[in-house]
């Protein structure tokens, strides 16, 4: 089992940045893929991008250049830096802890969500 609480969301003008954070507990942080999606108001939630256990990082277009994450295994967190916000960013953030088994069991967990509202 694993419990993912969000923090860092807020309001800030277009333009500016945000750093989200999303600390995991209860499990072996490092072999997850840790993931963060968005959810603007009455649209449906989509991948912001991802960082799998090695470390390696992939992006949506719609965020590429923009939006960095990463991941610090020693304080189990991942990080979501946002620069050059636009108002489309505008949405709830989740995070995402996700792994799969060598048996194709699969362990998916999400977090609450944190708000990023960003100001034109």
């Amino acid at each position: 089992q694993v419990q993912l609480v969000e923090s860092g969301g807020g309001l800030v003008q277009a333009g500016g940045s945000l750093r989200l954070s999303c600390a995991a507990s209860g499990s072996i942080f490092s072999i997850y893929t840790m993931s963060w999606y968005r959810q603007p108001a009455g649209k449906q939630r989509e991948l912001v991008g991802r960082t799998t256990s090695g470390g390696t990082a992939t992006y949506a277009d719609s965020v590429k250049g923009r939006f960095t994450i990463s991941r610090d295994n020693a304080k189990n967190t991942v990080y979501l830096q946002m620069s050059s916000l636009k108002p489309e960013d505008t949405a709830i953030y989740y995070c995402n802890a996700f792994r799969s088994t060598m048996l194709g069991g699969t362990y998916d967990y999400w977090g609450q969500g944190t708000q990023v509202t960003v100001s034109s």
